[in-house]
């Protein structure tokens, strides 16, 4: 539901205007944005340049200030920071801030847990302050983010920085109550929202106009510019003013023509501020990976858990129905810590739940899929551990960046199969993140395999979970564009499902689609072969397309099962 930043009780503002202090107040803003669009404009480094390579700032010039109180910024903007205990500032915010409030588009990447959020919302509430602008002026400002809990977290900080602000703010995610939001939604400054919701109301909302909108700002741009949302944001895109600020911030940036085409980016200044780092993952993150075997995976993570029954725990796993397997299971199986699962298929409540659960957590596990592997700021996360491979470099370095977070140190391990290793460790050497080799020591077993297979026999709803995850996982790996690291083939799945406790396999319809459509191949192949005028080709072109077709009626008969 939409919460406000400010406050407006009985339809009434904090301030009348006419009551002296409002006008006061008023005067007092007037002088105060007088002499900070001069600072700002007068102290704003050159185009093309990096603030990180200046000592200092100067009387004349505020790029290259390490602290918040060097920058021109309005007093009660300081005043919010103050009491969020904001005084430094990082390397991203150093880098970006002194451009940002110039005006200027912003293409930033720096690595997880670096402070890329008040990059942004900085400039955000500076902007339409020094613009003067009012609930009356429309939509000032719209915040994309790719998962709803980011959006949540995105909307706290936005509460601390613009307290003092008369500025209103919402945020719009899935699972609330649509006509709710409707009722307020065109009368707010500042959005935070998910693409699908937003592009909702765009679509749905009577008088919801973003016409008046000036700054633009994409966190965890590149997700939000691949295929996934690709739809959804050309659709918001057409919906907006071109002349307006654009900020682009993600761990990992693009600078591909096409997507800075889509977003009328106007001569972007790029600060990539640990692209001449040695590594790519945080400095203190101790990062390893370790071989092993299908029929061995529920025992080592099982064995982990129980060695780590202290420590606050990310266990990322690549689908919904495996969190959920996962979580139930060991649930039952009570390994002494307590359990949380994170994924898409649950109810925003819930998931907002779970989220502020394993925040507040000491000691806690949370298994989740890569809903939870994008900017998400959990408090003091002791180990990432990663079941399954993730899909790329990128994504890898997002999951392990729920630890290790600012100045904090954190351990991350990844589970690797041997069909896995040569491909996923070329990919990891060359986006330069480091990791060392570690062997599971035999002694500190603690098997829990025969555990599940006694609980699946007694319990047919969760056999029935198991046989979904094993499923979903195979054919996640089976979708899997990158076949150097993800070859179904090559996995052992008899021994993956002993793991999972199941004592027989389940139908894996997509395996046996690909050994017929290979039969169907081959057989085109020996009558081509065989035959030497043209008609038989026709025929052979006519037998692969009805193969095809016979392929997509059981892949609908899937889906609606």
């Amino acid at each position: 539901l939409i919460k406000m930043t400010k406050e407006v009780k009985k339809g009434k503002p904090a301030f009348r205007p006419g009551q002296k202090n409002y006008l006061r107040r008023s005067h007092q803003e007037q002088q105060e944005i007088k002499v900070l669009q001069q600072k700002v404009t007068d102290g704003a480094p050159p185009r093309g340049t990096n603030p990180l390579a200046l000592e200092g700032a100067t009387e004349t010039c505020y790029a290259g200030a390490k602290k918040f109180d060097e920058i021109p910024l309005s007093t009660i903007t300081r005043n919010g920071l103050k009491k969020a205990s904001y005084f430094n500032m990082t390397a991203i915010q150093r880098a970006a801030l002194p451009h940002a409030l110039a005006g200027r588009d912003i293409l930033g990447a720096a690595k997880t847990g670096s402070g890329k959020t008040l990059s942004f919302l900085i400039p955000v509430v500076e902007k339409l302050y020094r613009e003067r602008w009012t609930k009356f002026d429309g939509l000032g400002a719209l915040i994309l983010t790719p998962t709803r809990e980011l959006a949540v977290q995105i909307f706290e900080e936005l509460k601390k920085v613009g307290a003092q602000h008369d500025l209103s703010a919402g945020l719009l995610i899935g699972g609330k109550n649509l006509k709710e939001e409707q009722q307020r939604v065109c009368s707010l400054s500042i959005l935070v929202a998910t693409p699908g919701r937003l592009l909702q109301h765009m679509d749905e909302t009577a008088g919801f106009d973003a016409s008046p909108l000036k700054i633009l700002v994409l966190d965890e741009a590149d997700r939000i510019l691949d295929l996934g949302f690709a739809a959804t944001l050309d659709a918001i895109l057409a919906n907006l003013p071109a002349s307006r600020q654009t900020m682009l911030f993600s761990a990992t940036q693009t600078k591909r023509v096409k997507d800075l085409a889509r977003l009328s980016l106007r001569d972007p200044e790029f600060l990539a501020v640990h692209q001449e780092a040695s590594t790519a993952t945080p400095f203190k993150l101790q990062q390893a990976f370790m071989e092993i075997e299908e029929s061995s995976k529920m025992d080592l993570a099982w064995s982990f858990l129980k060695t780590h029954l202290k420590s606050k725990t990310i266990v990322f796993l690549s689908t919904c129905k495996q969190v959920r397997f996962m979580f139930e299971a060991f649930k039952k199986l009570r390994p002494g810590v307590p359990l949380r699962a994170l994924h898409g298929g649950m109810k925003q409540m819930k998931r907002t739940a779970v989220f502020y659960e394993f925040c507040e957590a000491k000691s806690m596990v949370l298994f989740a899929t890569d809903v939870a592997a994008r900017g998400l700021d959990f408090p003091a996360v002791d180990w990432v551990l990663q079941m399954d491979c993730p899909e790329d470099a990128a994504t890898y370095i997002h999951r392990v960046g729920r630890t290790a977070r600012y100045t904090k140190a954190g351990k991350a391990l990844l589970f690797v199969l041997p069909s896995e290793r040569e491909g996923m460790l070329a990919a990891l050497e060359g986006a330069k993140v480091p990791v060392k080799e570690l062997r599971h020591n035999p002694e500190k077993s603690q098997p829990v395999t025969p555990a599940l297979q006694a609980l699946l026999s007694k319990d047919g709803e969760l056999k029935a979970f198991a046989q979904r995850a094993l499923t979903s996982y195979l054919k996640s790996i089976f979708l899997q564009p990158n076949k150097k690291v993800f070859n179904v083939e090559e996995v052992d799945v008899e021994g993956l499902a002993a793991s999972y406790g199941l004592a027989t396999l389940p139908k894996l319809w997509f395996l046996k689609k690909k050994d017929k459509k290979q039969v169907v191949v081959q057989e085109e192949s020996e009558e081509s072969e065989g035959s030497e005028e043209s008609e038989g080709g026709e025929e052979s072109e006519e037998s692969e397309e009805s193969g095809s077709e016979s392929e997509e009626s059981e892949e609908s008969e899937e889906s609606e099962e």
